[in-house]
């Protein structure tokens, strides 16, 4: 039993090659990341169904991206790494890590290690149903009520950029359309929006563990990939 979706995250090209082609034959979807950002910012991070982590990566370190993927996500996640310390095995354990493989390893037991820990982990590791249930949007308190109970606070910006959000019903609203609704101009500062959208997701980041469902779309605006309501 393997994942339909598997993120590699490691910067041996080679290895990553291989190993990639050799799940692909047995129906793993594996999409391949050399740096630990490029994973951090792709379209959807959290929602694969298993993480194979090296630990020596550029970007963040392969232990603290561990420590961040598990406070987003129940999914697998098996280290394979070359990495030699004596405290390895414990810094990956605590960090949130199913299991640990020393390279130099076969592909034949990457892929028996993650048939064992996603046996025991399921394809509900993900958290799916979690983001399905229905975050609501309380404008006149300017709050957000998320599935399992949090209450996020929000400022007059957040506050406008999740009721146009609510508004689209679940599309993808350009960023051009958000910034005419906040007031603010592209060309002068076209980070302000950017700004906006980050610090609104850390609001929401801190007050829930679930999966933050405001996500960007390349090139072209923000969309909410969760059921949004008026409260």
């Amino acid at each position: 039993m393997l994942p339909a979706t598997l993120a590699l995250i490691d910067d041996d090209a080679t290895f990553s090659e291989y190993l990639a082609a050799y799940l692909q034959e047995r129906g793993v979807a594996v999409q391949w990341f050399a740096d630990s950002d490029d994973l951090l910012c792709s379209e959807r991070p959290f929602a694969f169904d298993f993480y194979v982590v090296d630990l020596m990566l550029p970007g963040i370190d392969g232990v603290s991206l561990l420590r961040l993927l598990r406070r987003r996500t129940q999914a697998g996640m098996l280290v394979v790494s070359g990495k030699l310390a004596a405290d390895v095995f414990d810094q990956v354990m605590v960090a949130g890590a199913d299991m640990h493989l020393a390279k130099p390893v076969t592909f034949e037991q990457v892929a028996l290690a993650v048939e064992a820990v996603y046996r025991r982990s399921g394809p509900s590791g993900a958290q799916q149903p979690t983001q399905q249930l229905a975050w609501r949007l309380d404008e006149s308190a300017r709050r957000l009520l998320a599935p399992d109970g949090a209450v996020i606070d929000l400022s007059p910006a957040d506050a406008g950029v999740l009721a146009c959000l609510l508004e689209a019903h679940g599309e993808t609203v350009a960023r051009d359309t958000l910034a005419r609704r906040l007031g603010l101009s592209l060309a002068d500062d076209p980070n302000l929006l950017h700004a906006t959208i980050y610090r609104l997701r850390r609001r929401i980041e801190r007050a829930t563990p679930g999966l933050v469902p405001l996500q960007s779309k390349s090139r072209v605006g923000y969309v909410f990939r969760a059921p949004l309501q008026r409260a």
